[in-house]
């Protein structure tokens, strides 16, 4: 990419599609195109068919997705298919309808079958069952995947796709019924502190592990793939290690500086038991992962200690 090249961010307000419009904006991109779900809504062809004719943009990252956590994904399964697929069919077709020079694809790791040897290389996609609970978002995304390979076959489009895996940052949901678990305990610990709590309550057992890679890292990684990556299939971007969600409410809590107790919700789901990304392929392209898990905690937690969610 130029730094001219017309640019389309789409989802730019969400915690991903943020992170990359920074990203661009440090490194003087001064023609990126942006729209909110007010302004075109991804998921009527008609509007996205005019938006592309009308714009031409040369360079795509499709980062617009209806996300949320364990409880959001298991509750709303059919508006979590139907919705990630009509958003991702009209991009990627209008993509090559209107001849983009480059589409990058954004993924979920939960696209890998649940009980996957780990750390989860990419060639483990479709080896096996995925986890119930948010199988119909992970089918969507393999369905992302697939399609970015097909017209690449068929039509030459220089589509690619990436996984990321769990993410934290700016622009992050904190909603304690559809977010994700490190947002969801760091409003937890906060609440806490505020109102001199003397225990903070944890879902499931603790012991499931999860890699976290702050947003930050994640766009600088994207640019990175733009730049560097024309391949079919996919690339996992995280940290390449984890932590159980026990220790990391054990961390959370020592940074919001909260003295009471932590106590495990075995009546609530763990979800998947592991899930740590082999990102020996990122790496061996020459990019690595710089913020520490501490330090991105610390980062947020800066960002939001004085968020009123009483």
């Amino acid at each position: 990419m130029n730094k001219t090249n017309k640019v389309y961010i789409a989802g730019h307000r969400g915690m991903v599609g943020s992170a990359i419009l920074r990203n661009l904006q440090a490194e003087s991109f001064d023609n990126i195109i942006t729209r909110t779900s007010s302004q075109l809504d991804l998921r009527d062809s008609a509007q996205v068919a005019e938006f592309f004719k009308t714009e031409k943009p040369e360079y795509v990252f499709l980062a617009a997705a209806k996300v949320g956590g364990i409880i959001a994904n298991n509750t709303y399964r059919a508006d979590f298919l139907y919705e990630n697929l009509m958003i991702q069919n009209n991009v990627i077709h209008q993509a090559y309808v209107n001849k983009v020079s480059k589409l990058m694809f954004l993924g979920s790791s939960c696209i890998y079958p649940k009980l996957a040897p780990q750390p989860l290389k990419e060639e483990y996609l479709l080896t096996g069952e995925l986890e119930p609970t948010n199988e119909p978002y992970a089918i969507a995304k393999i369905a992302g995947i697939k399609m970015c390979d097909a017209y690449r076959d068929q039509y030459g489009c220089n589509f690619v796709s990436v996984m990321p895996t769990n993410l934290y940052g700016p622009n992050d949901n904190y909603d304690l019924n559809n977010s994700h678990v490190l947002p969801a305990l760091l409003r937890k610990f906060i609440v806490a502190k505020q109102n001199g709590d003397e225990k903070v309550t944890i879902w499931g057992t603790g012991m499931p592990k999860r890699e976290f890679l702050h947003s930050d890292d994640l766009a600088e990684a994207c640019v990175f793939l733009m730049n560097n990556y024309n391949e079919p299939g996919l690339v996992n971007i995280g940290m390449g290690d984890d932590v159980s969600i026990l220790d990391l409410a054990k961390l959370v809590k020592e940074i919001v500086g909260f003295d009471g107790e932590i106590i495990t919700d075995t009546t609530k789901p763990d979800g998947t038991p592991r899930k740590l990304m082999d990102v020996s392929k990122l790496s061996n392209m020459g990019w690595k992962a710089k913020t520490s898990l501490e330090e991105g905690i610390q980062k947020v937690y800066d960002e939001i200690k004085y968020n009123d969610w009483n």
